[in-house]
């Protein structure tokens, strides 16, 4: 295929998480290929100066409102984590090395941890609930922290949020057409027109 979608995402963002469940239809209609690059929000957010929505208040109240307006337009389902904020390095790290050493997974694997995340209200920086997400899909917690704990899965990590930075992303989702930038979920228009 010639045109492309780069996907930059992280997997606690709920924004990110309904984006993903629309991306890959999306792509199809379009003739489109979608690339799914995992990065770390919290090193971007650090980068650029940037914070979540929910950090001020009745922002964060318009944006879960919104969220679920969204999430029934899409008929999906949506479940604000309690656990809010959500620390990923671990999560984007194992996401990182499944893409890099499990490509045949890799998609099986988000949909895992994005399900866990925004629809079961799991807290997955719990040693016990992260196991128990990953063995429902059968997945080997042991081979994930191990993904996690890899030189050149940390190193990929790393450089896939410096090229985001650079090439100008501060918040996730973010995603490209060639040059052009399209942040959030809600841009999903532009990302259909862009595609055409």
């Amino acid at each position: 295929m010639s045109k492309t979608l780069e996907f930059f995402f992280d997997l606690g963002s709920p924004a990110t998480y309904l984006a993903y469940t629309q991306l890959p239809e999306l792509c199809a209609q379009a003739g489109a290929e979608l690339v799914y690059r995992p990065m770390l929000l919290g090193g971007v957010f650090k980068a650029t100066g940037n914070a979540s929505p929910v950090t001020i208040p009745a922002k964060g109240r318009y944006m879960l409102q919104d969220l679920g307006r969204y999430a029934q337009r899409y008929g999906v389902a949506l479940n604000f984590n309690p656990n809010f904020p959500i620390n990923t390095l671990l999560l984007m790290r194992a996401a990182t090395g499944v893409q890099l050493r499990q490509p045949e997974r890799f998609i099986e694997f988000i949909d895992c941890l994005f399900k866990a995340l925004w629809v079961d209200g799991r807290d997955l920086n719990d040693p016990v609930a992260l196991t128990a997400a990953l063995a429902e899909r059968h997945f080997s917690t042991d081979e994930i922290l191990a993904l996690s704990n890899d030189e050149e899965v940390k190193a990929l990590l790393k450089d896939t949020t410096e090229q985001a930075i650079r090439r100008g992303v501060f918040g996730a989702p973010s995603m490209f057409v060639g040059d052009q930038l399209f942040f959030g979920q809600d841009r999903l228009d532009f990302v259909r027109e862009a595609l055409a």
